[in-house]
């Protein structure tokens, strides 16, 4: 028997199987649509191209492997966080997802803070209201395009909406539910005052389960459509980075992992809920039942080195940009990258913060560029860290994960900005592997996720902080801390620019 992972990411939709002892069989992505930004800090994409490309992942992941419908015994989700899908009475799509990037809701964030008051946000839901969160952009569509918001009878997560297309259940779980901004984190239920305080319809909100917990299965339609079985169980998955958080085995206290992908997140486990007072780091349900984690994000973390490629190497593969990143001295002689392409999550929660060089130079050339922006998204990394550790969280090490991890600089760069062992696993999957653990850990041979985690999950190889570069890197990280605060003023003039 195999057990099904299903990761509705940014750039695509990946599935992948794994055996009884959470061994990888087969993994296939499919690729999603750009997405469309209409506007700066604007970001859609349409849900039926995640259903698209989720059929298309399926079908090849079986093929692929030689595994037929009837052998695979459930299937996981994981996918892109805090997303707005709106479907109205028929089920069909209201209009594009606006999805986690989307920075266009401050006006809404305001209106939450102003309505409810920001300490009693964070009170119900144990986080600052953002522009990131689905809640401002649920509110957004409410102000702004009403006739939309009229059609509108639920409103579902990203890997949630391809739930129901294979269920047609309407359920989310703990986990990326906390990033709705809806959420009573500590209670793991749905917040009544938010949704009261703010005259929203109960109706919306879709029903919400554990992780590991069965939500639906496969429906007749489904199975035709992407060669499952009809009844096979679905369980409740995680969000992107819960997921991705299982598929590193943390599961535990003193383990913390280090994701580079389009975004960047820094997380680690809690066995209690508890917050930064100032709301810099988020706090919310993990994928294991009855504990939670923390979290870091950095928003242009591999979007930054994306970003660089296709406007100024198209085409050039990922390894030839760090090896010429490897050219150039730690450092980048006096150059720094602000990542903050899309506005910044943690620790500034700064929706209109820009992006861009820092002490640029006739002297700098490409490798001292790209050298600069590893350097820079590890740093902004190494923010999250700090204001984890200020919360007494225990981190003694650090595993790698996401495309940024695959390459030994940066992990070696990552060691010696953070000042921990960076180490990697066997799998290095990430948030489908995760889906795929929690499918096993509900309807499997394993009494709980840890176990799971304990019997699937082992580390291959360490990085460890040098101690010459690591001090360099300190210095740097000082200088790095500046920028930001002296920047703001400037950021804002831009934005009131237009």
């Amino acid at each position: 028997m195999y057990w099904l992972g299903i990761d509705i990411g940014t750039g695509g939709s990946r599935a992948l199987l794994v055996d009884a002892q959470g061994k990888v069989v087969a993994g296939f992505t499919a690729p999603h649509d750009d997405i469309t930004m209409e506007r700066p800090l604007w970001a859609e994409q349409r849900p039926e191209n995640w259903w698209d490309a989720a059929q298309k992942a399926i079908q090849g992941v079986l093929k692929q492997a030689g595994v037929k419908g009837e052998q695979v015994k459930a299937v996981g989700l994981s996918g892109q966080m805090h997303g707005l899908v709106l479907l109205d009475a028929d089920n069909n799509v209201v209009r594009p997802a606006l999805i986690w990037c989307d920075q266009r809701s401050q006006a809404q964030v305001d209106a939450i803070n102003a309505a409810v008051g920001k300490n009693n946000v964070v009170a119900h839901t144990a986080n600052p209201m953002l522009t990131g969160f689905t809640l401002p952009k649920l509110l957004w569509v409410r102000d702004n395009e009403p006739a939309n918001f009229e059609k509108a009878k639920k409103f579902l997560l990203p890997k949630d909406y391809v739930r129901f297309m294979l269920t047609g259940v309407h359920a989310t779980e703990v986990s990326d539910a906390s990033g709705t901004g809806l959420l009573d984190v500590v209670t793991r239920r749905w917040s009544k005052p938010m949704v009261e305080r703010l005259k929203l319809d109960a109706g919306l909100l879709p029903e919400l389960k554990e992780s590991a917990d069965v939500t639906g299965a496969i429906s007749k339609a489904a199975a035709k459509a992407t060669g499952l079985k009809e009844g096979t169980p679905v369980v409740g998955g995680a969000g992107d980075q819960a997921a991705s958080g299982i598929g590193n085995g943390i599961v535990k206290p003193g383990v913390a992992s280090c994701t580079i992908g389009t975004s960047g997140v820094v997380f680690s486990y809690l066995d209690r809920p508890q917050y930064d007072p100032d709301g810099r780091v988020h706090t919310f349900c993990h994928a294991v039942r009855g504990k939670w984690h923390v979290m870091g994000v950095t928003q242009g973390a591999g979007l930054s080195l994306q970003w660089f490629r296709n406007n100024f190497a198209p085409g050039a593969e990922y390894d030839s940009l760090m090896a010429e990143a490897r050219k150039a001295p730690p450092l980048s002689q006096g150059l720094y990258w602000l990542p903050y392409l899309m506005g910044e999550r943690t620790p500034h929660l700064d929706p209109i913060a820009r992006g861009g060089w820092v002490g640029l130079t006739a002297k700098h050339a490409r490798p001292e560029l790209v050298r600069a922006i590893v350097e820079g998204v590890s740093y902004s990394l190494r923010d999250c860290l700090s204001v984890i550790e200020g919360m007494n969280v225990e981190v003694n090490t650090v595993r790698a994960s996401g495309g940024g991890a695959k390459s030994p600089f940066w992990r070696q760069m990552l060691a010696d900005v953070f000042h921990r062992s960076i180490t990697t696993l066997e799998n290095s999957e990430g948030s489908a592997y995760g889906a795929a653990l929690l499918a096993l850990a509900g309807c499997g041979e394993y009494k709980s996720v840890e176990e799971v985690c304990d019997a699937a999950i082992k580390e291959v190889e360490s990085k460890v902080p040098r101690v010459h570069e690591a001090a360099q890197y300190q210095r740097g990280y000082e200088l790095y801390t500046v920028l930001y605060p002296t920047l703001k003023p400037v950021f804002g003039l831009i934005n009131q620019m237009g």
